[in-house]
């Protein structure tokens, strides 16, 4: 049995009941990707999952992406990225700097990620005992709906380019990363996708742009395209889109690539330790 706990925000719910390190049922399953749908964002408390297990019940939605950053992958787990500021021996276990700006997951790829399973293995703490390191999710189907009609006929049909070095390259608290490899930079070419993008399984519509990787409009000129991608972004982050999620150590959430886009909260640094894993579902080619 389960239960659905909605966050009473735009989007997300807490779903009470599965043991996640378990192999759940075909009938619960189903209904956990039904409820994701629904809301975008899920998040179960209180698990305990090994590297295996988390990698097992992800492979239950589809194929898992193998990330451009190696170095930052889990030792024998090509398919867990990881996002921590712990280093070891001098040198970080994972992305120090990762969501610092608000994006999709992969959305500069030809085929963007259908969704993210993020597991929460340490969640900094501040003295007074609230954790720190929370993450925003932005619902882009909830951002489209409320655009006006004049802006929404303006984008219909358009593409805007995404661009992984722009996000890459940025100016970051971590400070500068170290250039990409020719191999790295040869598998994340731009490429431009709907800035209204089909949701390939509930068929809404979403609003596809996002501050960390969209870097023009398709078709216009510069300052006009600059201003309405301005203005598209700064919509699609509006307070009343947006959940902010607590993380509590076990807390393991899947959120929805196409429907959702997301930014870490960076208000901790060492001494205090966040150490997170996420794998990433294969998507297909937004129309």
């Amino acid at each position: 049995m389960l239960s659905v706990r909605p966050t009473g925000a735009a989007l997300g719910a807490e779903i009470v009941g599965p043991d996640l390190s378990q192999d759940l049922d075909d009938a619960t399953f189903n209904q956990i990707v039904d409820l994701w749908h629904q809301h975008e964002v899920l998040f179960f408390r209180g698990q305990k999952l090994t590297p295996e297990q988390h990698v097992r019940f992800s492979r239950r939605f589809g194929e898992l992406e193998l990330h451009v950053r190696k170095d930052c992958c889990r030792p024998g787990f090509h398919e867990l990225f990881v996002v921590s500021n712990i280093v070891v021996d001098g040198k970080p276990i994972g992305s120090q700097d990762a969501g610092l700006f608000w994006h999709s997951d992969l959305c500069y790829i030809h085929e963007p990620s259908r969704g993210s399973l993020f597991y929460a293995l340490e969640v900094p703490h501040d003295a007074t005992g609230r954790a720190l390191g929370d993450t925003k999710f932005a619902s882009a189907t909830a951002a489209y709906d409320a655009l006006p009609d004049d802006i929404k006929q303006k984008i219909a049909g358009r593409k805007a380019v995404q661009s992984y070095k722009k996000g890459y390259y940025r100016e970051r608290n971590a400070g500068p990363r170290k250039p990409l490899t020719a191999e790295q930079e040869a598998r994340t070419p731009d490429v431009a996708h709907p800035i209204v993008r089909t949701h390939p399984y509930t068929g809404r519509k979403c609003l596809f742009v996002n501050e960390g990787y969209t870097a023009s409009i398709e078709g216009m000129e510069n300052s006009e395209g600059d201003a309405l991608l301005g203005f598209l972004i700064e919509h699609a982050t509006r307070p009343e889109f947006i959940y902010r999620h607590n993380w509590k150590v076990g807390d393991f959430l899947l959120w929805d690539n196409c429907a959702v886009q997301h930014q870490a909260v960076a208000d901790y640094k060492l001494p205090l330790r966040r150490h997170m894993e996420r794998t990433t579902l294969t998507g297909t080619a937004p129309f």
